[in-house]
């Protein structure tokens, strides 16, 4: 009887962790916001970029996050990549939110 309970309760614990980790209402590859569709160019100007770099922040980060903190760039390299994986923002995004980040 209590190895019924244990294996029941493992298959209820093993369930509970799968349904956490799928994301809700999500029926295919997830599609981050962006603000457009852009790249980052050399010759763009610096207020353009740490503008459209806000607004992308706006749309994918400021859902969990306030305003930005002040880190090391090395540091906030760091962050924004780690993010891009957790959030699902793409790498295009991510180099926008980088460059508003470290201005």
């Amino acid at each position: 009887m209590k190895i019924k309970i244990m294996v029941l309760a493992g298959f209820l614990g093993l369930g509970s962790v799968l349904y956490a980790a799928k994301p809700a209402g999500n029926s295919g590859s997830p599609a981050p916001a962006t603000a457009s569709a852009s790249p980052i160019r050399e010759d763009e100007d610096p207020e353009a970029i740490r503008v459209e770099g806000e607004k992308r922040f706006r749309a994918n980060c400021s859902r969990c996050h306030a305003a930005p903190h002040k880190f090391p760039p090395r540091m906030m390299k760091t962050i924004v990549r780690h993010m891009r994986v957790r959030a699902t923002i793409t790498d295009e995004d991510m180099r926008f939110i980088l460059a508003y980040m470290t201005q």
